[in-house]
């Protein structure tokens, strides 16, 4: 059986590589070791070191030097929201954040989020307009998510004491 025991974040490997693809919904994407099927049909284990969120784009390096599986990021229920100005995208994002959501900051100030009917009339009840669509979903890594997919350009090593104040 073919086996995946590497992963490589978006733009870091080469597309020459791809010898597959595997779509998975987000709630797929963060794993460790489990059996997976490929866009092809055919299975291999997903076999890593550490629990990874995988983002669309990234790669899968399969052993053998048998080539990359390119992760794609499956269209699923979502909903996107726009608010009114800054101050009620920011109030919104809190309210959502307070309620441990997963939240997909988009361009032009829109937030997505999975579909959730409650929630939706939450985000209503504040202002939001809404909209439901099946899209890819790609929220936010959390705070510590190491290699994060819209982090700072570093590693940090766990420590609580790390500030990027210059003063």
């Amino acid at each position: 059986m073919r086996k995946a025991t590497i992963h490589h974040a978006a733009g870091s490997w080469s597309d020459g590589a791809e010898v597959g693809r595997v779509t998975l919904a987000f709630s797929d994407r963060h794993r460790r070791r489990v059996l997976m099927t490929d866009d092809d049909g055919e299975d291999f284990l997903l076999d890593l070191p550490n629990a990874v969120l995988l983002r669309d784009g990234d790669g899968l390096e399969l052993g053998d030097a048998a080539g990359v599986l390119r992760v794609i990021a499956a269209r699923e229920p979502v909903i996107d929201i726009h608010c009114l100005d800054p101050q009620h995208l920011a109030r919104m994002a809190w309210h959502l954040g307070n309620r441990h959501l997963a939240v997909q900051v988009r361009d032009g100030g829109t937030l997505r989020i999975a579909e959730d009917h409650v929630i939706e009339a939450m985000v209503k009840g504040l202002g939001g307009i809404t909209r439901r669509m099946t899209a890819p979903f790609e929220p936010e890594g959390g705070a510590y998510e190491g290699g994060g997919h819209q982090g700072h350009g570093h590693d940090h090593d766990g420590s609580l004491g790390h500030s990027h104040d210059p003063h």
